[in-house]
């Protein structure tokens, strides 16, 4: 009797572990594409890199006066 028991008990382990590894091993589907989001993204890219690029140019400047001084 208390065989069965057990024997039933790894069925279900058995079963458990098949269901995890399936899972584990299942890959996830890629995000559908936006390429309206990926452009937008890619224009504010742009301008932040500008602002930052116009920042260094200012504070190049500013070193170079103070050396200059």
């Amino acid at each position: 009797m208390s065989d069965d028991r057990a024997l039933e008990a790894i069925g279900r382990i058995e079963r458990a572990l098949a269901r995890i590894e399936a899972a584990a091993t299942k890959v996830p589907e890629p995000a559908p594409r936006d390429d309206s989001e990926l452009r937008q993204l890619r224009e504010v890219h742009q301008a932040l890199r500008g602002k930052v690029e116009g920042a260094i140019s200012q504070i190049d400047r500013l070193l170079a006066e103070a050396e200059g001084v």
